[in-house]
């Protein structure tokens, strides 16, 4: 089932969100559910405060990059309960975009490689290092689960820039490619 996915300006993205419990009827669901509407949209990443869960779940997968990010070939994840174990001292800095900010990018720099422990899909204990592009799609979403946004971490100078655009959004000023939801 596609979800809508709330658009900046909607409150829930500024919210922290809760561990889930993996026993939780109808999770499985869900994940397929966050998986179906991220890649309908054309995105390589959800969070489920994104489609209006306050809930700690992050799916990615950049599969359709490998064009020009070989690595992403087996890069379709589930993260249940994520937490940041480790981030690398090296950035990296590269354009993001967002389903929840259509239309925007900004160059967000970001640590080079994270270590996560999260529950997968399976509800297999996970703990996995990710580097290059999947680590960027991973930290995104991770943002995400804290109430943090990629434009957050841009400069001053750019968010002036972006400012009318992202006004236009909170406004429902825009033509969505995918189902949304906003304060308007």
């Amino acid at each position: 089932m596609l979800l809508p996915i709330y658009v900046y300006g909607s409150k829930i993205l500024r919210e922290i969100a809760e561990p889930v419990d993996t026993s939780m009827e109808g999770l499985q669901q869900f994940l397929q559910d966050m998986y179906e509407t991220m890649k309908k949209a054309d995105g390589v990443g959800l969070a489920a405060p994104q489609v209006g869960k306050l809930w700690r779940i992050v799916v990615v997968d950049g599969s359709d990059m490998t064009d020009d990010f070989p690595e992403l070939k087996d890069s379709k994840r589930f993260l249940i309960n994520p937490e940041v174990l480790e981030e690398s001292s090296d950035t990296v800095e590269y354009s993001e975009g967002c389903l929840s900010v259509p239309d925007i990018h900004c160059d967000v720099t970001r640590p080079a490689s994270i270590t996560v422990r999260y529950t997968d899909e399976n509800f297999k204990e996970v703990t996995e290092t990710f580097t290059g592009f999947g680590c960027r799609m991973v930290q995104h979403e991770l943002d995400h689960l804290d109430g943090h946004m990629f434009i957050d971490h841009v400069s001053p100078i750019r968010k002036k820039l972006i400012a009318g655009k992202l006004h236009n959004i909170q406004i429902g000023k825009f033509s969505p490619r995918y189902k949304v939801k906003g304060n308007f």
